[in-house]
């Protein structure tokens, strides 16, 4: 496991998993949670999960098929306004 950039990254398998954390700008209502399950469904993406606070999401990805921009954008384009946090160790 290694820190890069804020970002937490393990290889397993020839697949880089990346762990990113992000805070809601807004509260979290049922509109933003249908948002949110469909981010589960964008190629990539293997974790989308809300922090058991409802203030932020912990987001796995595969590096190997997606960059932190690309993540960015997927929230922006399914309308879920969330910015990146760094993780800490």
């Amino acid at each position: 496991m290694a820190e890069v950039r804020g970002e937490l990254s393990i290889l397993i398998a020839g697949m880089t998993k990346v762990t990113l954390r992000f805070e809601l700008l807004t509260s979290l209502d049922e509109r933003l949670m249908e948002r949110i399950g469909r981010a589960g469904s964008v190629y990539g993406l293997t974790r989308v999960q809300v922090t058991p606070a409802l203030d932020g999401l912990i987001i796995d990805y595969d590096a190997s098929r997606l960059t932190l921009a690309d993540v960015e954008a997927e929230l922006r384009k399914l309308g879920i306004p969330a910015r990146r946090i760094p993780i800490t160790t």
